[in-house]
Parts: structure tokens; sequence; C-alpha cells
């Protein structure tokens, strides 16, 4: 089911919150004003800022994009554990979580 980007509609929503439900997963939408949704990604930004960018000046775009990509790619996705995933890397959450049997 594809989330579309049109209005949304009552019936589409509850058929949207109901295939996250099979698949185990729990939507992060929010009400409307209300300040957690942005917090994972804050997070995020702090740990990019703290890890690998807190005093740092790069002297070119494509070099602050490189050091952007490694962090992402190759350390933040492969290796770095995360606590909301039972201090696992994002790559071993989701292998175990398709080894898993699911709904569908």
């Amino acid at each position: 089911m594809k989330r579309p980007t049109q209005a949304y509609t009552p019936e589409f929503s509850h058929a949207f919150q109901n295939k996250l439900q099979e698949y185990g997963m729990t939507c992060s939408m929010s009400r409307k004003g209300n300040g957690w949704d942005n917090a994972p990604t804050e997070s995020w930004f702090n740990s990019f800022n703290n890890e690998r960018g807190h005093g740092i000046r790069h002297a070119t775009h494509a070099e602050i994009k490189a050091v952007a990509f490694e962090y992402i790619e190759v350390f933040h996705n492969r290796k770095r554990p995360h606590s909301t995933l039972g201090y696992r890397s994002p790559i071993q959450f989701l292998e175990n979580w398709i080894r898993e049997p699911h709904q569908q």
C-alpha cells in the first residue's frame, strides 16, 4: 500500500494503520503540533555533530557530503548500536526482522 501525497481520508488512514500493525510496525506520525515528531531527527543530528562534525570546518560542499555519506552508510547504518533497536545496528535489526515470520 503506497502512502498518497494528496489529502488523507479516514478510510485510508485506518487501512494504512492496519497494514503497519500487520507488519509489527508503529507509525511515527502524531497529532498536529506535537513536538515529539522531530525528536528522532534532532537526536540523529546531535549524534552526527558530536561524532563527526563538532568543531570541524570543511573546505568544500563535496567534502562535507563525503563525510556525511561515510557516517550514514558505513558507520551509522552498519556498525553503530542504537538503544531503540536493542543496541543493534539498523542493519542487524533489519536482518533479524527479515528472518522473523510476519503476517501478510
